[in-house]
Formats: structure tokens, C-alpha cells, sequence
């Protein structure tokens, strides 16, 4: 269905939004509670929403961590029913303490269709994008 792709790009480009100009509520809403989230700079996967939550929390008032920019690229969204698969390539400058950096990343966001038609991220994972360091 067309409203169900255009529906879940919008959700998807709302998170990416809200990440991308430091709204965190904003952002941490557009996941479901029980959320799991795989990133390549984390020991461990996370099984929740409150979890992520929490370690953004430490980012910030340890190393002074924040978005500055976010860019989304490449972008596939694949239909499952009640499930869809976002997958693209994302740049993002960041800053901490020590500076400002740009990171070239994959990501894939899975959401899933709730009862009441809303799309929620159910499941996030990040990986360094090779293509962006070959050369």
C-alpha cells in the first residue's frame, strides 16, 4: 500500500529529524518501550528504549556528546504487513568534549505497526560504513 510506505517514510524521517536537531524526547519517543538497538560502539546490545536512554544520558554528561547534523542517503524501505525494514546510509557530526567529528555510518530501523496504526522503531542497529573509508 502506498499510505503504509509514505506512512512509515514519514515516521522515519521524524526520527532522523529529531535526532538530528538534538530533540531527545522527540527522538526516544519514536521507539517502542521494548526497542533493542545493536550499535558497533557499544559492548553489548541494548534491550530497551530506557536502556538507549540512559547511555545517551551518560554521553551527554560525560563526554558533552550532541548531534550537530544527521544525513540520510541511499534509503530503502521494504513493506512486511505490519513490520517494515528502513535501511540507508547516514553522515553525522557530532561533538564531545574533544571536538567535533563526522561519522559515516549504515543503519537499519525496523518498525513495526501498532493497534492503533501508529509506526514505532522496534529495533535499531548501526555499523561503520566500509564504503565511506575505502579509498
Amino acid at each position: 500500500m502506498n499510505n503504509d510506505h509514505d506512512t512509515v517514510l514519514a515516521a522515519a524521517d521524524a526520527l532522523i529529524a529529531a535526532f538530528a536537531e538534538g530533540r531527545t524526547d522527540d527522538y526516544f519517543a519514536a521507539f517502542a518501550a521494548d526497542a533493542s538497538f545493536v550499535f558497533h560502539t557499544t559492548d553489548r546490545r541494548l534491550d530497551s528504549t530506557e536502556e538507549y536512554r540512559g547511555l545517551w544520558h551518560r554521553w551527554s554528561e560525560e563526554d558533552g556528546f550532541r548531534v550537530l547534523a544527521c544525513d540520510s542517503k541511499g534509503r530503502r524501505l521494504q513493506l512486511l504487513g505490519d513490520t517494515a525494514v528502513f535501511t540507508h546510509s547516514v553522515t553525522t557530526r557530532v561533538a564531545t568534549r574533544a571536538g567535533e567529528e563526522t561519522l559515516h555510518e549504515r543503519e537499519t530501523i525496523v518498525f513495526h505497526r501498532t493497534g492503533d496504526g501508529t509506526w514505532l522503531a522496534v529495533h535499531e542497529h548501526l555499523s561503520p560504513d566500509p564504503a565511506a573509508t575505502a579509498g
